[in-house]
């Protein structure tokens, strides 16, 4: 029962050791993921200004399709608006989520669209 609780925590740990190196600039911005049990969203921040420029959610896509599949719409999505908004490279952060099935396919959909990291 509390291996989920150190689970949740471990990530945090991580994300807060990582976030001390990763910020995101105005050129280049940063790509941040939150990953749920049901959905995945993703969000290009400004740091700097503190402003979210694109965000995108598999809340807002419609479709009755894996999990895997729905990150990878959800990482095309924001590719193009981030595309409209005029940013082409971003640092990606993922988190303290490990690099692998569903953060992974987001990344594989954003690149797909001509997101550079």
């Amino acid at each position: 029962m509390g291996s989920k609780k150190f689970d949740t925590r471990g990530r945090f740990i991580r994300h807060r050791r990582v976030r001390k190196k990763i910020t995101g600039l105005s050129d280049k911005p940063r790509l941040s993921v939150f990953r749920s049990n049901k959905h995945i969203h993703a969000q290009i921040i400004d740091d700097e200004k503190g402003t979210t420029l694109v965000a995108s959610s598999s809340l807002s896509l419609d479709g009755n399709i894996s999990k895997i599949d729905l990150a990878a719409r959800v990482g095309e999505d924001l590719a193009q608006k981030a595309k409209t908004a005029g940013v082409k490279k971003v640092v990606f952060d993922r988190a303290g989520y490990k690099f692998h099935g569903r953060v992974k396919a987001l990344a594989d959909g954003a690149r797909s669209k001509g997101l550079i990291f």
